[in-house]
């Protein structure tokens, strides 16, 4: 009768509920903190994801206004003195590049440089800012890379220990009773399964946002070569 009390006694604590907030709250320190971690990278992860789409978004619809306003057939120095002075986005930036580039070789008394000269400087202007803009779209893309690739096995970590812990705990009481391991063991688990919780969705965003990325860089370099044609035969034209 005594070791039925004892052990109903033990059980209870960890047996009593098996909610995802008890699983956290009786759960080792070690795995707590694995929790933890994994759940603000898991926070940090969403908040990436939101903002990388809507930046997305944002400068795809910005650039389908501006190419629209490019190819209208208006004039290039004043649609540089609306939106490529200030550029507001990264296609505008790229068109400024070049058209600062372009005035400042242009300028040049006697035109010593030559043609070649003059779209190898427009062209080197419009790669820079390329770079420029597409790093500041991927700016923590990669965490989500890391995430991906680490969560499952922070909280395999999380489960190992708490699998130990919960082995020692039932060695130290002797009793191998199934109400008395499962609670631990599913503490132990729970650190798995947030682990999957924050890696699943980093892949499979890292997966599109690079692919997005990817082809607005294209976009970007596309419209690049269109605009070196364009200067180069602007170029000419001038001498």
């Amino acid at each position: 009768m005594n070791d039925t009390v004892t052990q109903s006694a033990v059980a209870a604590p960890g047996g009593s509920s098996l909610s995802l907030l008890s699983l956290f709250l009786h759960a080792d320190a070690v795995v707590k903190l694995v929790m933890i971690v994994l759940l603000l990278a898991s926070i940090w992860v969403w908040t990436i994801i939101i903002e990388k789409t809507v930046s997305l978004r944002r400068v795809n619809r910005e650039a389908n206004q501006f190419e629209d306003e490019f190819w209208s057939g208006g004039s290039l120095d004043t649609l540089f003195d609306r939106e490529g002075a200030d550029p507001a986005n990264p296609i505008a930036a790229v068109f400024g590049a070049a058209m600062s580039e372009w005035k400042r070789t242009a300028r040049i008394a006697g035109s010593e440089i030559g043609k070649t000269s003059v779209r190898e400087r427009v062209d080197r202007a419009m790669n820079v800012t390329i770079m420029r803009e597409m790093e500041r779209l991927e700016r923590f893309i990669m965490f989500l890379a890391s995430v991906g690739a680490t969560a499952p096995f922070i909280g395999l970590f999380g489960t190992v220990w708490g699998i130990m812990h919960s082995f020692s705990a039932i060695a130290a009481m002797h009793n191998t009773d199934l109400a008395v391991v499962a609670p631990g063991i599913a503490e132990a688990l729970f650190a798995t399964a947030i682990g999957l919780v924050a890696a699943i969705p980093a892949v499979l965003a890292y997966n599109k946002l690079s692919t997005d990325l990817a082809r607005f860089a294209a976009r970007l370099e596309g419209f690049a070569s269109e605009f070196s044609a364009i200067l180069s035969r602007q170029t000419e034209e001038l001498k």
